[in-house]
């Protein structure tokens, strides 16, 4: 399980909004958290609207009153400044990860929309297509200050691949962690929902497209029954849930149904911001959506 947070923070508020999801599961977690920044090459003196950090004196100042207002006794705070003026931030991140020996980065969106598209391009999804990292998204709060996190209801999307369910025990253990209860959820989508190449052999031949997605649907149904024995039978809340329709619509929907605090995905990290399902699956959820996302990058094919 997770035991080394790192926190990439560039001086504005909208990056600080990470900093509730690092305190609470360095607490939970047992944790230590370093607090990252990196210098950038002919950086704006503003960003987001904010103040932007520029030279390594002001950063690491910044770091250390971070370090010691935003976290509680008990819980271990480093502070890492990359002095040297780069680039590419998210080159930075991954090229620091033997370095600093973290296994979690813990971000913020910084926005949505395309926003949002261009930050999960540059940053968080090349953080994972370049490294072996996961990543925990948060996302600031309507006036874009940084909500609190709990962890009281953690769903996985599954897909019947078993390369994605990889997801499922580092979900396991942080449900155990924060005494959260666990839904696992797979979502088939509906005859008129199908995109991509599903959707133009589904025109070829609809009547056994269609049966082929109830079958899927009734497969998904023993799938989950056997796993819902196994969560309960070590102690776990669990619920599962197969439903039909649009991917990350249906995620984005049933998750804030069921008051979900965290979303955990598994994916290849493929570029263009391919999801681990055709369509961008996690980045649309990641703009249907404010609940935080954790990224489990999953072996390259």
């Amino acid at each position: 399980m997770f035991k080394h947070f790192l926190v990439p923070l560039d001086g504005s508020l909208l990056a600080e909004a990470a900093l509730p999801a690092a305190v609470f599961l360095a607490g939970k977690l047992g944790a230590r958290v370093t607090l990252f920044h990196v210098v950038e090459k002919n950086a704006p003196s503003e960003v987001h609207g904010q103040s932007h950090l520029r030279n390594a004196e002001d950063a690491a100042a910044y770091l250390r009153r971070l370090s010691q207002g935003a976290f509680p006794p008990g819980i271990v705070v480093d502070c890492h400044v990359h002095a040297a003026e780069a680039d590419d931030v998210a080159d930075s991140i991954v090229a620091h990860a033997d370095e600093l020996a973290h296994d979690l980065v813990i971000m913020c969106s910084h926005g949505r929309g395309q926003a949002l598209h261009l930050f999960l391009g540059s940053i968080a999804q090349k953080v994972i297509a370049l490294g072996s990292r996961p990543v925990l998204i948060t996302h600031p709060d309507d006036q874009g200050g940084a909500p609190a996190f709990a962890c009281n209801n953690i769903l996985v999307p599954l897909d019947g691949d078993a390369a994605h369910a990889q997801a499922l025990p580092v979900s396991e253990e942080i449900a155990r962690a924060c005494g959260a209860a666990l839904h696992l959820m797979m979502v088939i989508p509906r005859f008129a929902s199908l995109s991509g190449a599903a959707k133009v052999s589904s025109r070829m031949l609809p009547a056994t497209t269609s049966r082929i997605l109830e079958m899927a649907s009734q497969d998904a149904q023993e799938t989950f029954r056997k796993q819902l024995e196994t969560l309960r039978g070590q102690g776990l809340t669990a619920s599962a849930h197969v439903l039909r329709g649009d991917p990350a619509q249906t995620i984005a929907k049933a998750a804030s149904h069921a008051r979900v605090d965290l979303i955990v995905l598994g994916t290849h990290g493929k570029t263009g911001m391919e999801a681990f399902w055709a369509g961008s699956v996690t980045h649309r959820i990641c703009t249907l959506s404010k609940i935080s996302l954790l990224l489990i990058p999953l072996p390259k094919a």
